[in-house]
């Protein structure tokens, strides 16, 4: 889209109360919406020119310093991913799109550029051509060029696939390759789901996650026909608990670690509890899971109520401080639950590392103002040059991040259960 055209599209969205009266409201607003639409995808392809720009820019500059050229991108993708209000993880998969579009896929990137495409849809291009040379890439980049336009009324799986046919015809050997090297990939999964419910998910070789959804069929379809009265679904799922967790109900013997207030437990209040590793849960779910546990199954559950002390003012956890080197198994508890994610900002990955933000070399203590959860990539990147997280003077703890850039983001944990209701008490 040139500049002319924005201009016109941001005239067109400011004169629409002017032309409210008209006559055809729907048809301009669906009009705009188009032309908005498109605008997003010339920014989108803007701000990769830009991603690509900084890494240059980045490179540049540490060469000038004597920094060795294996160590020249590192952190690029982390600044590249605050500026645009991500995780770093996300930031590393928008840096590699942007090298791809510009370097090895003008004709996707001019398609994105003129509102052909979308980010998204230019992403699953690159990702499906992640696998060839750059020779080859862009050689399918071109035999898909006269297609960018026709893609209007397709699907996501309509153009996943014409990538995938157009990567096989130019190079089998390494599409092939691809498919070999995913099983090294396998991995398990959990994210939250509405309603206190999680989706766990397991991503593994064809042969063997048919098989485990073969056995859990077999075992449901027995117990439906011996007079089970629950849905095949949740005979599957129930047996999947028991099976891996080798208990029936799946909770004995593990600390679920539930934030609750006294007032929640003890006097029926409805502020909501937090679950580590799962997020905020109803109030009537917690009293139910501590009195009586898993209420839909027969098991006995163990509950071991620990206490937290909060300050009264802020819900800051206290605790005492440590002089060992490393954080306590008790005081790693308790950054977990205060932090409950990765606390860079944009990232909620799950905490791996509990590190000290003023370096213990530096003199920094073994405390937990002085300490951060995070996760693995996060903690690795705060160690490259230029860059410093510092502990910030806050109601809740706040740590401020700055970049090798001078651009400082700020972190706060997320309050505790009760807080916010106490500051309104």
């Amino acid at each position: 889209m040139s500049r002319s055209q924005q201009i016109q599209a941001t005239q067109a969205v400011a004169s629409l109360p002017e032309r409210a009266h008209a006559g055809n409201v729907s048809g301009d607003l669906i009009d705009q919406l188009r032309v908005l639409e498109d605008m997003k995808s010339a920014i989108s392809s803007l701000q990769a020119k830009i991603a690509v720009a900084f890494d240059l820019a980045q490179r540049q500059e540490r060469a000038e310093s004597g920094v060795p050229a294996a160590e020249r991108s590192q952190g690029v993708a982390a600044q590249i991913a605050l500026a645009r209000r991500e995780s770093p993880n996300k930031g590393s998969r928008l840096l590699g799109l942007a090298k791809a579009l510009v370097s090895e896929m003008p004709r996707t990137m001019a398609a994105l550029e003129s509102g052909k495409l979308n980010e998204w849809r230019a992403t699953l291009l690159v990702k499906e051509t992640a696998c060839l040379s750059a020779e080859d890439r862009c050689a399918v980049d071109e035999e898909l060029a006269p297609d960018a336009g026709t893609f209007d009324g397709a699907g996501d799986k309509t153009i996943v696939a014409a990538a995938k046919a157009a990567a096989y015809r130019r190079d089998p050997r390494s599409v092939t390759q691809r498919a070999a090297h995913a099983a090294s990939e396998r991995h398990v999964s959990l994210r939250p789901a509405p309603d206190t419910m999680t989706i766990l998910t397991a991503l593994l070789p064809v042969a063997q996650g048919v098989a485990a959804y073969a056995a859990l069929t077999r075992h449901a379809d027995s117990a439906r026909s011996d007079g089970d009265s629950r849905p095949r679904g949740q005979v599957m799922a129930d047996t999947l608990v028991e099976r891996i967790t080798g208990t029936p109900g799946g909770i004995c013997g593990i600390d679920l670690q539930l934030v609750i207030t006294d007032r929640t437990l003890l006097q029926g209040d409805s502020e909501p509890a937090r679950l580590t590793g799962y997020g905020v849960v109803p109030a009537e779910w917690a009293r139910e899971l501590l009195t009586s546990g898993e209420s839909k199954t027969d098991q006995d559950v163990s509950i071991w109520l620990r206490r937290l002390f909060t300050a009264p003012s802020t819900g800051e956890l206290l605790a005492t401080d440590s002089r060992a080197r490393f954080f306590p198994t008790g005081m790693r508890r308790l950054i977990e639950t205060r932090d409950h994610t990765c606390r860079t900002p944009y990232c909620d990955a799950p905490i791996r590392h509990y590190d000290h933000i003023l370096p213990w070399a530096e003199g920094g203590k073994t405390t937990l103002n002085n300490a951060a959860g995070l996760c693995e990539q996060c903690n690795h990147t705060k160690e490259n040059p230029g860059w410093s997280v510092r502990p910030e003077p806050a109601e809740r703890h706040t740590l401020k991040v700055t970049t090798p850039t001078g651009h400082n983001y700020h972190s706060t944990v997320p309050p505790l259960p009760g807080y916010e209701r106490t500051r309104a008490d």
